[in-house]
């Protein structure tokens, strides 16, 4: 699942974008009203925390824009304006939630896992033959037998099994996965599929990822054409 997290004090938002790596979500950071507007619009987030107090324009007009422009991610308001009005306003203006600093760091992973599993989003149970995965718990199954796997492990799985039946480059999978830091002839996407390989093809059947030569990966059930 990706992230795009909008706060002007670059200690704050490193603490998040760190928090929220560490458990597996890919983060993108923006400290600029116009930039973070960009960048909302011409990527697939599937969360935003916007913080209220931002240079050029302020989140309220952000996320205005944002909703104007067609964006529909889930919102996260994230600030230290915690009057009632301000609560209202932001509510208001398109977000799904709103969450004044200080915050303990717990209630802010809990409430972004509620924003990410809403129904309406995201299924209760992410399913492929014999393969479960539980985005609530994320807790993963084969065959009835729990997996345990990484942060980083389990984010991958749950693009592949979010996009079943879809050719993803390693590029696409770069995006979304980790982020955009990362140099693109890196073999990261290779050395985790190898990984997630062993702990949920391995052993099992059917073999649920396919590598694509010279493109990427499809995860699904395989192609019997």
């Amino acid at each position: 699942m990706r992230i795009l997290v909008v706060e002007d004090e670059a200690k704050v938002a490193s603490f998040i974008a760190r928090s929220l790596g560490e458990v597996g979500y890919a983060v993108d950071v923006s400290h600029q009203g116009h930039e973070a507007l960009d960048q909302a619009l011409s990527s697939d987030y599937d969360l935003i925390l916007l913080d209220v107090m931002l240079p050029e324009i302020d989140g309220w007009e952000i996320l205005s824009r944002y909703r104007e422009g067609g964006g529909n991610s889930p919102v996260m308001m994230l600030t230290a304006r915690d009057a009632v009005e301000d609560k209202v306003r932001g509510l208001d203006c398109g977000a799904d939630d709103y969450l004044t600093k200080p915050f303990a760091l717990t209630e802010l992973l809990a409430r972004t896992r509620a924003l990410l599993r809403r129904e309406d989003r995201n299924p209760p149970i992410l399913q492929i033959a014999d393969l479960n995965l539980y985005p609530a718990t994320r807790e993963v199954k084969r065959f009835g037998q729990k997996v345990n796997l990484s942060a980083r492990e389990y984010a991958l799985l749950e693009y592949f099994m979010r996009h079943q039946d879809r050719i993803l480059s390693r590029s696409m999978v770069l995006e979304h996965v980790w982020d955009y830091a990362f140099d693109p002839e890196t073999n990261v996407v290779d050395v985790y599929v190898s990984y997630l390989r062993n702990k949920i093809d391995k052993g099992f059947e059917p073999q649920l990822i396919h590598t694509i030569r010279g493109v990427g990966y499809r995860f699904g059930l395989p192609d019997l054409s």
